[in-house]
């Protein structure tokens, strides 16, 4: 086990989803950033740092048919599988490191909250881009939460990156920007981390 996956297995195995600083009962932005994307029902959409985020519970009740969660921790995916119930085995479940995933299959919709701010070095962000441009097709759609410039710099005790949407703009060339928006989100601690999200449609 390397050691950020470690860190992430006990993360998970002592606090519950609700203890966690990116908790949201309802993911009102992701869940609205990816409904401006018109995804078809059986489009491919997966939610990279996924864990038990209730986002990919929402799509499956809404009806669509090929939904993706993607963690590094299996802690967290049994959990969220678990709370689920039997209707789970109707999503794919993927424990990876982010920058070891290898897709087999591409997507219509990539939507990643608070993980790629996590890479910090030059070589783990060029993996991640390398990895969206092969794995998102024509056509098809990134969303990014990151750390805003003004945001936290660390987050459970791991340092992060700050974006803004000019940067993101200059690492993602393969995608032109369709929207971007500054958000709050309000902690369960009643605080707030700001956030700069990002909807690019693949060229």
């Amino acid at each position: 086990m390397t050691e950020l996956k470690e860190h992430w297995e006990n993360i998970y195995a002592k606090k519950s989803f609700e203890e966690v600083s990116w908790f949201q009962k309802h993911p009102e932005t992701s869940i609205g950033l990816i409904d401006s994307c018109r995804p078809g029902k059986d489009d491919k959409i997966i939610d990279i740092g996924g864990g038990d985020s209730y986002l990919a519970e929402h799509f499956l009740k809404t009806g669509f048919s090929a939904i993706s969660v993607l963690d590094i921790s299996q802690n967290v995916l049994n959990r969220a599988q678990e709370r689920i119930g039997p209707h789970s085995s109707n999503i794919t479940w993927l424990c990876s490191d982010i920058v070891d995933f290898k897709p087999s299959d591409s997507y219509q919709i990539w939507h990643d909250r608070a993980v790629f701010h996590f890479l910090t070095s030059n070589d783990e962000i060029s993996k991640y881009v390398s990895l969206v441009n092969r794995a998102i097709h024509s056509g098809g759609y990134l969303i990014l939460g990151t750390f805003a410039k003004d945001g936290p710099t660390k987050c459970s005790g791991l340092e992060i990156s700050q974006y803004d949407t000019d940067h993101l703009e200059q690492l993602f060339t393969e995608f032109e920007l369709v929207s971007s928006h500054r958000v709050d989100h309000e902690t369960p601690f009643d605080s707030i981390q700001k956030f700069t999200f990002v909807v690019f449609k693949k060229r």
